[in-house]
């Protein structure tokens, strides 16, 4: 593996780089510039204080972090979050609590998502008439048997 430079700016100076916990992780961890509260079922796009200029043919995919999912309800509404080459903006997250009954306080710094980047095929969308056969074939939803 590889290291893809990535130029990033940081828009917030005080709040940490992405950083990978650990060796072989997918996923950079991406804090939070803002103290903020969720309510049970409140949504919020929170700031990471990072912009980043990838390379053509990468794509930058937020995702939501597996603990905060399992201990907490928190993950992100648009899973995952598409950060396309081009985009020089600010890094931003939809997060959203799950949780029926408790709130969940975050700090200025906390990490709330990861970022993953990954390199990107374009399509040459051709228009057929029919398309070929295939072992699945038009079945959707379950199709492949119990779930």
């Amino acid at each position: 593996m590889s290291d893809l430079p990535v130029l990033i700016k940081r828009v917030d100076p005080t709040v940490p780089l992405p950083v990978y916990a650990k060796g072989g992780d997918a996923g950079a961890d991406l804090a939070s510039t803002i103290d903020f509260t969720l309510e049970p079922g409140q949504r919020a796009l929170i700031p990471t204080g990072i912009s980043i200029a990838l390379p053509d043919g990468y794509v930058a995919l937020i995702h939501p972090r597996s603990g905060l999912a399992l201990k907490h309800g928190v993950t992100l509404v648009n899973t995952p979050g598409t950060i396309d080459a081009g985009y020089r903006g600010e890094i931003a997250c939809i997060l959203i609590n799950h949780d029926a009954k408790e709130s969940i306080s975050f700090s200025k710094g906390d990490r709330i998502a990861q970022l993953v980047i990954q390199k990107v095929e374009r399509a040459n969308f051709i228009e057929v008439e029919e398309l070929p056969g295939s072992g699945r074939g038009s079945g959707g939803f379950g199709s492949s048997g119990k779930s």
